[in-house]
């Protein structure tokens, strides 16, 4: 089961959600079993996974969030998706050895070069609408290189909302999991004239205490025990007001008709060549690993002009 629970500190501006993967993260890796990710990948794409959906529930998006980490290491591209429904999938591509205990700077930074970008794409775009997105490197302020995805995340979050934000994440084979706490903008009576958000960075002492409690949780806490524990660990000097849970899911959107359209898009010649060459065309998706296979016959059609049908009269009464 994978759930998404959202709260407020009662009386502060402060909010929070803790999301669990759990059944969907592992059916997306047994999705990748003739081909499995190594472990550091594999956790990578899981904390990247679980952030997208805290993300995406904290802004209340209509559209796809896209997630992607890029860089000049053995992953040269990590992407995560997550849709407003919070249907997620993620996928990365490896160009080379992965050392069995590399962080994010041996993965995706090696030479400083290591990016990451926020994509967001409304669901209905007005016309000359592009989506919005924001990058940032992967490393902080001093330019020292940042080990955790969450370290760049809050970064991010602090850069394009002037919100100080603190970021828990881990993953492993059987559980993506992360715990997001979020300063909320000034607003309303209790405002100073002329205050800023930003002017409140790193000063809000409810905040900062409540950031302080955030970071003790360990990374086997965060996998191991359920939601009510850990807040209630954490927090139980607190009085959270909650949401009702939400249902995260894994979900792919690849589809026999859009494989079909991106073959179209190759063009008839090419097609047909590969065709000629290995008997049948394999399309494997990336995120999901579905494999599509067309024959000379689906290719024909697929090229063949669609006519008009001959219009037979109706029969008289």
């Amino acid at each position: 089961m994978a759930e998404l629970h959202r709260f407020l500190f009662d009386g502060l501006p402060v909010r929070g959600q803790l999301v669990r993967l759990g059944a969907s993260w592992r059916e997306m890796l047994s999705r990748r079993a003739h081909q499995p990710y190594v472990p550091p990948v594999r956790g990578l794409l899981g904390e990247m996974a679980a952030a997208g959906v805290l993300m995406q529930s904290n802004i209340k998006f209509n559209g796809t969030l896209l997630l992607q980490v890029y860089g000049d290491g053995p992953v040269r591209l990590a992407v995560a998706e997550v849709r407003s429904d919070l249907s997620f999938r993620a996928t990365a591509t490896v160009l080379g050895e992965v050392p069995a205990d590399a962080r994010l700077e041996a993965l995706l930074n090696l030479h400083g070069q290591g990016r990451c970008s926020i994509t967001l794409d409304p669901a209905q775009r007005l016309p000359g609408q592009q989506p919005y997105q924001g990058v940032v490197p992967l490393h902080g302020d001093r330019r020292e290189p940042l080990q955790q995805l969450s370290q760049v995340l809050e970064h991010y979050m602090l850069q394009s909302e002037q919100l100080d934000t603190r970021l828990v994440l881990a993953a492993d084979d059987q559980v993506a999991a992360g715990l997001l706490i979020q300063r909320m903008p000034a607003e309303g009576p209790g405002r100073m004239s002329g205050e800023r958000n930003e002017d409140q960075i790193g000063h809000n002492e409810d905040f900062n205490r409540i950031a302080h409690l955030t970071a003790t949780l360990t990374r086997d806490e965060l996998l191991t025990l359920d939601a009510d524990t850990v807040l209630r660990r954490l927090y139980w000097e607190e009085r959270l007001l909650r949401y009702e849970p939400r249902r995260p899911r894994f979900a792919c959107s690849c589809a026999p008709e859009r494989v079909r359209n991106m073959l179209r898009g190759l063009g008839a010649d090419e097609v047909r060549s590969i065709i000629a060459e290995r008997g049948q065309v394999e399309v494997g998706c990336e995120f999901c690993g579905q494999q599509y296979h067309f024959d000379a016959v689906d290719v024909g059609e697929m090229f063949t002009p669609v006519r008009d049908q001959p219009h037979t009269p109706a029969p008289l009464q």
